[in-house]
């Protein structure tokens, strides 16, 4: 990584000198052959990147690793101290340096060259590589200030990337609400009916073949980013586990949305809260699970007062945010009525989860009974799976009481008294006599 370091500090050695009109000026640097140790250079390789990209990103990377870098490079320049506008960079409460910003950038790459600046400016925002996949990026600053005044930042992720090897995934907070899901379990452990399974395996085909269809077909200009899925049906048959079996088996992380965290009552934060969702998942191959989607999706309403009005935009909004999402959206609901018939005109698979049948209630008690524990001779599986309609999550909740039961009665197999205590729990929890 000192390599990269070297460069960028020579570079910026060079654009000094020609602005102080220092004696022996230094001539441009160029970058040595990058080798493919270190996690900075593996992506640099990887991806390519320009002569440009290259500086940006190490531009970005170097307060993370160097703190005193931009300091004591424009120290050397102005020992007593000063102010230099067109090197850029600001100072915050918690960091005793420089940090770069969008103008610090500028400088690096175009010194005080007028057309060079102007250059730069059209590279950053239309060629740039790590700008359009939201590597880095300038933060927004107040109207009026000159737009690359913002701070140059590099994404959380990556800077995990480059300095340990691993991508930081991002946690549930207030400014990222959702949450990371995964599995054991796999596609045999999901029982479903043929039809729903196969319009599953139709999303799967999405998710591998996507972008050989956009990009190697030519199909990009034909067809409209991204596949938006709706999942509707009672709660425990299936919807949260199929998610995340299709991010298992695409490698993709699946965030499902923490809706509390999202909706908001004050005007317009419901709609911020979700650009920012939105914003940190583009480009990110992620799949983004709205459980209980009702809550932010649900039917617009004639405008009696203020608050329906801003209701219905923000139902708009997030429409029109769903609709380019480049990403997989599946949207889960109870109740397919509902959601806003806007969304579901605009979905490419409308998937229902029905509650098993006798056999596929048989096979979830078989699949999810421990191996290797006795069951009982008065359990009869065929019998329970008849008499009793109930759904996966039901059957797993079931099976969970009568282990512990088992467990604490010190007993050698399951018996058929504590799967019926189960199942009358179960029964109580949704207001339902056995």
């Amino acid at each position: 990584m000192e390599n990269v370091f070297t460069y960028l500090k020579n570079q910026f050695v060079f654009q000094l000198d020609n602005l102080f009109q220092t004696e022996n000026p230094m001539e441009k640097p160029v970058l040595n052959q990058v080798d493919s140790n270190g996690f900075i250079n593996e992506f640099i390789i990887e991806n390519n990147l320009t002569e440009i990209d290259t500086l940006l990103l190490v531009l970005a990377l170097v307060p993370h690793m160097k703190p005193d870098f931009l300091s004591s490079v424009i120290a050397e320049y102005l020992p007593n101290g000063g102010e230099l506008p067109e090197f850029g960079g600001i100072k915050t409460k918690n960091h005793r340096g420089i940090l770069p910003t969008g103008e610090t950038a500028q400088f690096l790459i175009a010194g005080n060259d007028l057309d060079k600046r102007i250059s730069f400016y059209d590279y950053l925002h239309n060629q740039s590589f790590l700008y359009q996949k939201r590597i880095i990026k300038v933060e927004a600053v107040p109207n009026g200030e000159p737009k690359l005044s913002g701070l140059l930042i590099l994404e959380d992720e990556y800077i995990e990337k480059f300095i340990t090897g691993k991508i930081l995934k991002p946690q549930l907070s207030s400014i990222f609400p959702a949450q990371l899901i995964e599995t054991q379990l796999d596609w045999d452990d999901l029982v479903l009916n043929s039809s729903t399974l196969n319009q599953i395996k139709e999303i799967e085909t999405w998710l591998k073949f996507n972008d050989i269809l956009l990009h190697e077909w030519n199909m990009k200009s034909k067809i409209k980013p991204g596949f938006r899925v709706m999942f509707y049906g009672a709660p425990g048959t299936g919807k949260t586990l199929t998610a995340s079996l299709l991010g298992k088996y695409t490698q993709r992380d699946v965030y499902r949305i923490d809706l509390s965290m999202v909706i908001s009552k004050y005007i317009g934060e419901t709609e911020k809260n979700l650009s920012s969702l939105f914003d940190k998942a583009t480009d990110k191959d992620w799949i983004l699970f709205f459980d209980e989607a009702d809550a932010v999706f649900g039917k617009r309403t004639n405008v009696r007062d203020a608050h329906d009005k801003y209701a219905n935009q923000e139902v708009s909004y997030l429409l029109q945010r769903i609709e380019n999402h480049p990403g997989l959206v599946i949207l889960a609901s109870n109740f397919k009525a509902n959601i806003d018939t806007a969304f579901t005109r605009r979905f490419q698979s409308i998937i229902e989860f029905e509650v098993p049948s006798y056999g596929e209630r048989l096979k979830l008690w078989q699949n999810n009974l421990p191996k290797g524990i006795k069951i009982a001779e008065d359990v009869n599986l065929s019998e329970l799976s008849k008499k009793y309609d109930i759904t996966g999550a039901n059957i797993v909740n079931i099976i969970q009481y009568a282990c512990l039961r088992t467990l604490e009665d010190q007993n050698k197999s399951i018996n058929l008294n504590h799967l019926l205590q189960g199942i009358k729990k179960e029964y109580a929890k949704e207001g339902k006599m056995m």
